[in-house]
């Protein structure tokens, strides 16, 4: 489906100076209209300082298109260009896979639905790459908590994300497209980017192809954008389930092996044994163990074909 605005390629390059850079900022969504409508807000007052444009290309993986009106709504009011797709098949990796196609400048950024950037965001992404030659930059993504978030969540630090200095080359294990910034040189010859096979860590095994190819990406510090950790997600249950289901899509990946399998099987019993132990010293650190326990669990149940999580994603 395409929104009135037109087709995304034609209608940009036609009406665009040729000689300036364009951005098209992709944000897949599913289910969650209020977060896109902040995130979406956020996105159109990005600084450029005159050195780039920009548009926003939203893939819909809800087959009921439940972001259709707020990106309407957006597009009756903003200055920035915006155009809607939808992915019917829910699959992360198909709706990435639908936004690229859908996007047409000379750069692609991506930047998950439940976050927010900072005014500057797509502007750092933009001279980091530039500043260091790179076919990539990626930025730190914090936790935006819920008032009355409990004590135990924010000191096992569940949502916190490693960061690292301006310019630091990143390897395969570090690359996530929850915030990024990618030449669009790099999707050329490739197919489809992102693997459907794959129900997490298509953003891992893209980097892994690409890095492989020769292409080089870094971080950029200054790029922040937030990420809403609504308090659903700080329920026990709703750790562990998204544990397994991620353990057990990790056999999915070509890198694994069978140091992986003996790792898990020295790994499940040592945790069992220190969990006792652990929940004398808080429950922050009694939960850190027990979702270790289930990435491991999830990750030798997949390896026997075996499910413990029938859904695709875990939403509550």
């Amino acid at each position: 489906m395409r929104h009135p605005l037109g087709d995304p390629v034609t209608s940009t390059l036609a009406s665009r100076d040729t000689e300036t850079p364009h951005i098209s900022i992709c944000v897949c969504t599913y289910k969650r209209p209020q977060y896109l409508r902040c995130l979406i807000t956020g996105l159109s007052t990005q600084e450029t300082c005159g050195l780039f444009t920009y548009s926003i290309v939203v893939a819909d993986n809800d087959w009921l298109q439940s972001a259709e009106p707020v990106v309407n709504e957006f597009a009756l009011t903003s200055r920035i260009p915006i155009h809607y797709c939808v992915e019917c098949q829910q699959n992360i990796a198909m709706a990435r896979n639908k936004a690229v196609d859908n996007a047409s400048g000379d750069f692609i950024a991506f930047i998950d639905d439940d976050e927010f950037p900072q005014q500057r965001w797509l502007l750092n992404l933009f001279q980091a790459c530039r500043k260091y030659d790179a076919d990539g930059a990626l930025g730190p993504v914090k936790p935006h908590f819920d008032k009355g978030t409990p004590d135990w969540v924010i000191k096992g630090k569940f949502y916190d994300r490693p960061s690292y200095r301006t310019g630091f080359v990143i390897d395969a294990t570090k690359g996530r497209t929850g915030n990024v910034l990618l030449k669009r040189s790099i999707f050329a010859d490739i197919g489809k980017p992102f693997r459907a096979q794959f129900q997490s860590g298509e953003d891992q095994d893209f980097f892994r192809r690409m890095i492989g190819k020769g292409y080089a990406f870094i971080w950029c510090d200054e790029a922040v954008a937030y990420e809403f950790v609504p308090s659903i997600r700080c329920k026990r249950v709703f750790m562990l389930k998204r544990a397994l289901l991620r353990g057990g899509a990790t056999p999915l990946h070509p890198t694994f092996g069978v140091q992986d399998v003996v790792k898990s099987l020295i790994a499940i019993p040592s945790y069992a044994v220190a969990l006792p132990f652990a929940l004398v010293s808080g429950q922050h650190r009694f939960m850190t163990l027990l979702i270790k326990l289930c990435d491991h669990l999830g990750r030798l149940l997949g390896c026997l074909g075996i499910r413990p999580i029938k859904v695709a994603y875990v939403t509550e």
